[in-house]
């Protein structure tokens, strides 16, 4: 990943010549291409769609919703998480077409979110669920992608689910990768990790490779490869077309643009269509944020993206894809991270990566097809290792426990269940260490004798009602006692509650209450 220098900001990255820029997005946009062609196929494999429309969704997301997002590291395509609403969407609808006319409509749905300004909800996830999320992609992707490095690709590209059908689950497949493993799949694994682990010291220093990315050269290697086993060991060629990219190849022009199909706008009446554009739009956006969040906190120049923008080109991509015969579109962090560790800098990677889409599936697709994905395994091994890798670990353990705690959590749920649920989980876990690191000492009391002063040292809300409850109980019968709000901007109702049920009880305890800096602020009810 390019790192930034003492005085290169983010205004003058922008400012670089075309020529510097295509140095740093073309390898990037290259790499990425890479990655979302078996991606874009896989989902749509997953998702009961025809293949081609994973590559229409990769095409719209890498030019249409990058050129108007406003991100300069996301990336958008078909994402993983949603292969279980559209098959079940294609299935409750009863056709691919009908299915697509939700897709448009979830599309004009999330424009009018980003109108209305719905994209803060994801600044509300605190880092240490966002820093979870992301070291659990990285579990995800090391667990999903070594059987595939072995040559066991009985799952489908881009499967970031932890448990399977069957009672099978990410460790089964790997120790079945293991007793099954392919010796030309391993040599090709081998050769690539080795390759991209070496390219990239050597890029550190040597202007050289830093020019072409280390993971076109494995890739192009691994195709070499499995080229000469043909010639020189045939019984370790990968042959079976499950082994490899498995790109439909159109025989004519015409025959390409017949895999692009309208939606059945006679199904607009259908409130089965609504029912599902609705439940797109909701995911799909929430998906978007926060990977969106992941990206800027993943961006070396700290850029922050608008949101309500992103929401806004998401909803304009997806209606242009659905309208085409494309599956739903998402911001995606595993294209995403693989873009930012690859060296991007500005938008023009995605929008490289989107043209390579349309023109590789256009003009050679029998080429790409030839592309061993044990190759492609080992260069989402190494993003993987990045997400998380054993520095981030011992970093947030060494920010305390209300920082580690959540992350584990966070980790442990988006692995063993799903992206969204996982981080609602963590953020529940970390609502927690909020409220409590919120309770402590917002009250503070002092005394001389029978004369007490309490304090609010700073705003008061609900999760603050515990501890001055608790702090009236313990005042002697016979005080005198002023309580001072004059350092809360903010006071909440519950805590008015709380002092006026106190003040109704004080009689009886022969306790005077005074109230300062806090009668204006009272509920007109209680004053």
């Amino acid at each position: 990943m390019i790192k930034p220098t003492d005085v290169e900001t983010p205004t003058q990255v922008l400012e670089t010549s075309s020529g510097n820029l295509f140095r740093f997005d073309g390898p990037a946009g290259t790499v990425v291409f890479l990655v979302a062609v078996p991606l874009c196929l896989g989902i749509a494999l997953a998702s009961g769609a025809p293949l081609f429309s994973g590559i229409i969704a990769g095409i719209i997301g890498g030019t249409v919703v990058a050129l108007l997002s406003g991100s300069h590291v996301s990336v958008s395509g078909p994402a993983a998480g949603l292969a279980v609403i559209v098959a079940t969407g294609i299935s409750t609808l009863g056709s691919f077409q009908a299915f697509t006319l939700a897709v448009t409509i979830a599309g004009v749905m999330q424009f009018f979110m980003g109108m209305v300004r719905a994209g803060v909800i994801a600044q509300y996830v605190p880092n240490s669920v966002i820093k979870g999320m992301l070291a659990a992609i990285g579990v995800l992707i090391i667990l999903k992608q070594i059987p595939h490095a072995l040559g066991r690709d009985v799952r489908w590209e881009g499967d970031l689910s932890f448990f399977a059908i069957g009672g099978e689950n990410a460790l089964t497949d790997i120790a079945a990768a293991v007793m099954s493993a392919s010796p030309g799949a391993v040599a090709i694994t081998a050769v690539s990790l080795t390759i991209l682990i070496v390219w990239d010291r050597m890029a550190k220093s040597n202007k050289f490779f830093k020019l072409i990315p280390g993971a076109l050269v494995a890739v192009l290697l691994g195709i070499g490869m499995n080229q000469a086993f043909g010639l020189f060991a045939p019984l370790w060629k990968l042959t079976d077309p499950a082994h490899l990219v498995n790109l439909p190849v159109p025989d004519s022009l015409a025959a390409f643009f017949a895999n692009f199909m309208l939606p059945d706008f006679n199904a607009i009446t259908n409130q089965k269509v609504w029912i599902v554009a609705v439940t797109l739009a909701l995911v799909a956006s929430l998906e978007t944020l926060l990977s969106l969040e992941a990206a800027d906190r993943l961006d070396p120049y700290k850029r922050i993206s608008p949101p309500n923008r992103e929401l806004l080109a998401q909803g304009t991509g997806n209606f242009m894809s659905g309208l085409i015969g494309g599956l739903p579109i998402t911001s995606v962090v595993v294209r995403t991270t693989a873009n930012i560790y690859a060296g991007s800098r500005t938008k023009m990677s995605s929008l490289i990566h989107g043209l390579l889409l349309l023109g590789s599936t256009l003009l050679i697709p029998s080429l790409l097809n030839l592309t061993p994905l044990a190759s492609l395994a080992v260069v989402l091994l190494a993003v993987g290792y990045k997400l998380t890798s054993p520095a981030l670990y011992r970093k947030m353990y060494k920010d305390g426990l209300h920082q580690f705690l959540p992350f584990i959590v966070t980790i442990s749920a988006v692995v063993f269940t799903d992206l969204l649920v996982g981080v609602l989980i963590g953020l529940s876990f970390g609502l927690f260490f909020v409220i409590r690191e919120n309770h402590h000492e917002a009250v503070s009391v002092v005394h001389h004798d029978n004369d007490y002063l309490m304090r609010f040292n700073k705003d008061m809300t609900f999760v603050n009602k515990s501890e001055l409850r608790s702090k009236l109980r313990k005042l002697p019968n016979g005080a005198k006692v002023v309580v001072d709000g004059s350092k809360a901007l903010f006071i909440d109702h519950d805590i008015y509650e709380a002092i006026e049920d106190f003040r109704q009880l004080a009689p009886y305890k022969d306790i005077k209450v005074e109230l300062k800096h806090m009668e204006s602020r009272l509920a007109p009810e209680k004053r």
